[in-house]
This record gives C-alpha cells, structure tokens and sequence, in this order.
C-alpha cells in the first residue's frame, strides 16, 4: 500500500492544521513548516513554537510522526542547527531545496539552490555528518529553477551527499504552482538514484492519486494543497470513506473547522485566528459548495466567536459536542 505523506506549507500548515488533518491517523508521516537557517544557531523555543510536536515524543496528537523541515543555505549552520535539531526527538531532518517564494530565493535559499547541484552535495552532506545516523536525514526539491535540465543532476546531487529519500514536486521553481505536475520527470529521477523517491503535486482526488502513482512509479505520495481541500482525501485512498466527496459530508467538515478554530483559539501566540479559517475555506470551496455559502457568511466578520456562531446557523448548523 502507498505511504501518504502531509506536505509541509508554509504559511497554511501551522501546527495546528497539521494536528487536525492528520487527526484521522491516515497519513503515514508529516513534515514542519520550514525553520529558517541563518547565521545563528536557534534556541529549543522556536522548534517548541513551531514544531510542538518535539514535546510529544515528535508525534502529532494523533500520532502521526513528524519530521522538522530546515530551509538555509549555508552547509556549516545548516548542519549545526540539525544537530541541535536532532537533539528534541524529531523522527527525521528534512532539507528544503523546493521553496519557490520570492523573499527566500531572493536570499539564495529554497529552490534556487537547484542551480548549483555541487552546493545541494555539500550541504546534504554537512547535514548527514551532523546528524546522529539513527535519524534520518531526507530532502526536499523541485525539477529545477526555470527548467528541467539540472533535476537529474540535483537529484543524484543529494542523494551522494546523503539524504536517504528526497521528496520530488514536480514542478520548477518558475511553474510555481499552476498545474500541470510533471509526474513523467520524477519517474526519471527515481531511476537516476538509488534511494526511496516520494511524489509530490497536483494530488487533489483518488484518481489523481492513482494516475500520479502510475506515472511516476513511485509507491508513496506526499499529499499538500489537496488534503487542505479535502481533509478526508487519505481516507478515501486507503477506501474508509468513498472515493468522491459528498454533500453529505459537509457536517463533518464543519466539525473539523470548528476544530481548527478552537485549537487555534488555545494557542496562545496566535493572532486573527478568523483569518486562518477563512484562508482555509478557501481551499475547501473546490470541494463542497457549502463552503463558500460559510466563507461568505463569515468574509467581514472579525472575531472567533461570531464565526463560530455563523457555522452553527443554517445550513451548517455545527453543534458543540455534549
């Protein structure tokens, strides 16, 4: 059977979205939000705020075991803050060689590292050295910055260097994330290295999920933006829930919002909580309409308790729990 992975998004997948989607048990692993590396080594405070899963033995509150992902590009702090890391019971460093945005390529970070196959080595690496060997040290990448014509080459890159499975998104750094994914290009890598490859991209249903198996003949998946849009995807996958979502189904998904909203409400350092379930309501609109019928109700509302009473009002009609 396909391990299925939750794929790290930064700015979308905090700690507590990760908490809920991963709330089912059917995801295999998860990966942090990316912690980024500069020229400092961080304190425990900054894993223990944004990966609190290190408290708990690295495991989400539903037992999913998480990996901290790392984005620098510096080999020497890289490989002092991941063995720092490696010292609060994460299950795994990953290394973040696919980040497209503007304010970390702009540093040489994330993806534009994908033009310099010889740094990817040295920086893998650094890391593998660093890190005891009984946790695993993986990598994260993207077919290249503007093309495809290094992907092989970075690929072949980490895996020398030492990074014991690389998750591949199938898009450049330019294709950002309008579709398609190439799936056929990560079925050149696989055949390039000699480590476990996982495919990531544009997985949103079943039938995705199955085409992008075919296609990349990787076994595992790693699943990001479609399992925002439909919380029950990996469930579907592994046949607990039917293949395509229902209308039927929308009580339940206001209940894992209304989830995701109180646990936001007890995280003490978060700010605008209303916000985070509006942005993501908005993911959810590709799957159900009720979702946009409650991001409209709640669009101008500014606190967490008016939300929560738009949800329990006709149609959505959430009940607390007794």
């Amino acid at each position: 059977m396909s391990r299925l992975f939750l794929a790290p998004m930064e700015g979308l997948a905090d700690y507590v979205l990760r908490d809920v989607l991963t709330s089912t048990g059917a995801f295999d692993g998860c990966v942090s939000e990316f912690v980024r590396i500069t020229g400092s080594l961080l304190p425990a405070r900054v894993y223990e705020r944004d990966c609190p899963e290190i408290m708990a033995g690295g495991f989400t509150p539903g037992g999913t075991p998480m990996v901290i992902q790392l984005l620098g590009s510096d080999p020497d702090w890289l490989a002092r803050n991941a063995s720092f890391a490696a010292t609060l019971s994460p299950h795994g460093i990953d290394l973040n060689f696919g980040c497209p945005a503007k304010v970390v390529n702009r540093h040489g970070g994330g993806a534009m590292l994908l033009a310099t196959p010889d740094v990817l080595h040295r920086i893998v690496a650094a890391v593998r050295a660093a890190v005891p060997a009984g946790i695993p040290v993986t990598a994260k990448m993207r077919l290249g910055v503007s093309d495809t014509s290094l992907a092989v080459a970075c690929a072949t890159a980490l895996a020398d260097g030492g990074a014991e499975a690389l998750v591949v998104h199938a898009r450049t750094r330019d294709h950002g994330y309008r579709p398609p994914a190439h799936w056929e290009w990560i079925a050149h890598i696989a055949a390039a290295v000699k480590v476990p490859v996982i495919a990531n991209g544009e997985v949103w249903t079943v039938a995705d999920w199955a085409r992008c198996r075919a296609i990349s003949g990787c076994a595992d998946v790693m699943i990001g933006r479609g399992a925002v849009s439909d919380p029950f995807l990996t469930q579907r996958i592994r046949g607990t829930m039917a293949d395509t979502p229902t209308p039927d189904e929308w009580p339940l998904v206001v209940q894992h919002i209304a989830m995701y909203l109180k646990k936001l409400q007890d995280r003490v350092d978060c700010l605008h909580e209303h916000g985070r379930v509006k942005l993501w309501l908005s993911y959810l609109k590709r799957t159900w309409p009720q979702a946009a019928e409650l991001h409209a109700a709640i669009r101008h509302l500014q606190g967490a308790p008016d939300v929560l009473n738009a949800m329990k009002a006709p149609p959505h009609g959430y009940r607390a729990p007794e």
